[in-house]
C-alpha cells in the first residue's frame, strides 16, 4: 500500500526518483497514466491491468465510457524503474501534468500520484478546508 507524501525534483531528462519506501511495491513493469485533476497515476503493471479490466466490462455503445477509458489508456506507458530507483516520465505526460522541475509524490493506496508541487500544495490546502463536508456526504449516502 502506498502511504505518504514526499518532494522530489525531476531532473533534466525528465526522470524522478520514486521514494524509497515505494521501490518495494513497485518491482517490474509500471504503467504511468494521466490522472484526474492534473496529475499522473504510476502503477504497478497488475494493478493497472485490474483497473482497465473493470474499464473494460463497461457497454462500449455509452460514449462516456469510452471516453473515461480513452482518458485513461490513451496516454499510458509501461516502463520499469531503473537501477537507482528513477522513473522516467514522457514529455507528453509531463506537459499533462504541467510537472516542470519540483514534485510532490503522494501515496494514493493502491497507486503513486505525481503532482506539480505548487498544484499539490493549493489541491490539498483546498480539500482540507473541505474535508469534512465532503466525508459527511458521503456517510450520508452509506459509503464511509
Amino acid at each position: 500500500m502506498f502511504l505518504g507524501d514526499y518532494q522530489h525534483t525531476l531532473d533534466a531528462k525528465g526522470r524522478v526518483s520514486l521514494p524509497a519506501k515505494f521501490r518495494g511495491e513497485m518491482t517490474g513493469k509500471l504503467v504511468i497514466a494521466k490522472g484526474f485533476e492534473g496529475c499522473l497515476y504510476i502503477y504497478p503493471a497488475e494493478k493497472y491491468g485490474e483497473f482497465v479490466d473493470r474499464l473494460m466490462e463497461r457497454d462500449d455503445f455509452n460514449p462516456q465510457f469510452r471516453k473515461v477509458r480513452r482518458f485513461f489508456t490513451s496516454g499510458a506507458v509501461e516502463t520499469e524503474l531503473d537501477a537507482t530507483g528513477r522513473v522516467s516520465l514522457p514529455q507528453i505526460l509531463r506537459e499533462y501534468a504541467g510537472l516542470d522541475k519540483d514534485v510532490s509524490i503522494t501515496g494514493n493506496g493502491d497507486r503513486i500520484e505525481i503532482w506539480d508541487n505548487a498544484k499539490w500544495t493549493e489541491y490539498n490546502g483546498h480539500t482540507t478546508d473541505n474535508i469534512e463536508q465532503d466525508a459527511e456526504e458521503l456517510a450520508d449516502i452509506g459509503l464511509l
